[in-house]
């Protein structure tokens, strides 16, 4: 468990040795990319896997990998989970907290990214309400079942310095949308739930990290043009050549995965508690320009992070 790891380090080398057997661990999003490879190496090392998703046949065909290399008694099962539907969100939560099986690790890795504007079933801007308000009910309904020494990893990104969240216009009603500015608001969502769900949930053994992945070619950027990928990587490029580092690479899916067991199964609890890691260690708070490597101050704040879970409550009608 004193291992460390970095970058460039695997799901497989970040887990090697670690017997999971016993564990029951959700993760949302098992349809593709880090959410498939995640499932996987838990399963692997033998944790009993509940990956959730929107479309169930996609899953099962993506996760025949996962069911093909589990071990030691690990498993997957899926479940049906639409993100942008508050009524599946609480359908889906329902269902888990019926069944009354208890979780160690919550993953929640589903997301959105650089849609064009749009609206959930619900009527919330497509990527806070998928990116964060689906995972802000999900987790909340279910943290009955977490047992005392449980973690929930909130996947965040560096995008989160692209914007803070805006309270007085969570949805864009005034305007001023674009693709990048909305994921970052999401993304520093991501991390403020993290940082106050561990505030409630400490004192009683429950623990939340987020986290950034990396960069990495899934899914996710479907709605961007090569055009618009090439204009980003240009502008990191830049901030990196600026700072005296190195030309930004693209981690695989294993190395963009690692993270999230790190920080889920691996890490110091009280290490990554309420924390934003990255490259499986806990990331350094850093202001100004630029979008690659470690934190915003804002996004760790306490106080921002009790403001937008008690917004979350008023648009979702819950309290928690």
């Amino acid at each position: 468990m004193g291992k460390t790891f970095g970058a460039e380090s695997t799901t497989d080398q970040v887990l090697d040795g670690v017997n999971l057997s016993g564990k029951r661990i959700l993760v949302t999003g098992v349809s593709a990319g880090l959410g498939v490879e995640t499932a996987r190496v838990l399963a692997a090392h033998g944790a009993h896997v509940v990956g959730a998703a929107r479309d169930l046949k996609k899953a099962r065909e993506a996760t025949e990998v996962v069911r093909a290399q589990a071990a030691n008694g690990g498993g997957l099962e899926l479940v049906a989970l639409d993100l942008a539907s508050l009524e599946s969100v609480r359908r889906c939560a329902d269902e888990l907290v019926a069944d009354g099986l208890p979780f160690d690790v919550v993953i929640a890795n589903a997301g959105v990214m650089a849609t064009p504007f749009g609206r959930t079933a619900d009527g919330f801007e497509t990527q806070f309400g998928t990116n964060h308000l689906g995972h802000f009910v999900l987790v909340n309904r279910i943290a009955s079942l977490l047992k005392p020494g449980a973690r929930v990893v909130s996947l965040a990104s560096a995008g989160h310095r692209f914007s803070d969240v805006n309270l007085e216009d969570p949805n864009f009603d005034q305007g001023d949308y674009t693709p990048f500015g909305a994921y970052g608001r999401s993304k520093t969502a991501n991390v403020l739930f993290a940082v106050e769900f561990d505030r409630r949930h400490k004192a009683n053994g429950v623990r939340a990290a987020a986290v950034h992945p990396g960069g990495i070619h899934t899914e996710l950027g479907r709605h961007m043009t090569p055009e618009a990928m090439q204009a980003l990587l240009d502008q990191v490029n830049a901030a990196q050549k600026e700072a005296g580092a190195a030309e930004f690479q693209w981690k695989t899916i294993p190395q963009g995965a690692a993270t999230s067991v790190w920080a889920g199964v691996v890490a110091a609890a009280d290490d990554v508690g309420g924390r934003y890691c990255e490259d499986c260690h806990v990331a350094e708070v850093v202001d100004g320009e630029g979008i690659r490597g470690g934190v915003r101050p804002y996004a760790i704040d306490a106080d921002n992070a009790k403001a937008l879970w008690a917004k979350s409550e008023e648009l979702v009608g819950e309290t928690f």
